[in-house]
């Protein structure tokens, strides 16, 4: 679940990086009182820390996915 909401996190992130760079609209700047605000910025660290945490899914091993004859 945790791996899940960081994936999330990291794909809004993404989108709105996506924004600054077609548009230059900050969509969370915008949504939450500007790029300094506080909510801003503690956004801001959630998505890079949902990013660092998303480093890990790069190097685990895959689990085995169980078809119906083998379960």
């Amino acid at each position: 679940m945790f791996d899940r909401i960081c994936l999330i996190l990291v794909i809004i992130g993404a989108l709105n990086w996506g924004l600054v760079g077609l548009f230059e609209f900050d969509l969370v700047a915008w949504a939450f009182g500007g790029a300094a605000a506080l909510v801003s910025r503690i956004i801001y660290t959630l998505i890079a820390l949902a990013g660092i945490w998303c480093i890990s899914l790069l190097f685990r091993e895959r689990s085995s996915v169980r078809t119906a004859e083998g379960a």
